[in-house]
């Protein structure tokens, strides 16, 4: 059983820089594919970016290329989500997410990910 336990979340101006982490338990973090995703309220959970222990360059919905960088420590167990320049439209509940076996276009699918963190929330506002 994976446990993923997201921080770092908060409120910030526009303009501003957060960085998420997510920390995962469990035996196989080294081999997994790890996402982001967000969700607004009143709108659908939407992928972020992604990345696979197997290869691969990250990926990144349009909304944040540029500004947001996904990076993993499997020493530490941990995915980040540098987001930089942030925008109001960016304010969310951001969740980790992991999955395994997954070809690159399907990092964006949050159904084929198998186990969720409980979510930190965004706010971007002045």
């Amino acid at each position: 059983q994976v446990q993923l336990v997201e921080s770092g979340g908060g409120w910030v101006h526009p303009g501003g820089s957060l960085r998420l982490s997510c920390t995962a338990s469990g035996p196989t973090f080294g081999t997994t594919a790890m996402a982001w995703f967000r969700q607004a309220p009143g709108k659908e959970r939407e992928f972020v970016a992604g990345s696979r222990m197997t290869g691969g360059s990250p990926r990144y919905a349009d909304t944040g290329k540029g500004r947001f960088t996904i990076s993993r420590d499997n020493a530490k167990r941990t995915m980040y989500l540098q987001m930089n320049s942030l925008k109001p439209e960016d304010m969310a509940e951001y969740y980790c997410a992991v999955g395994y076996n997954l070809r690159q276009p399907e990092l964006e699918e949050s159904g084929r990910f198998a186990y969720w963190g409980q979510g930190t929330q965004v706010t971007v506002s002045s």
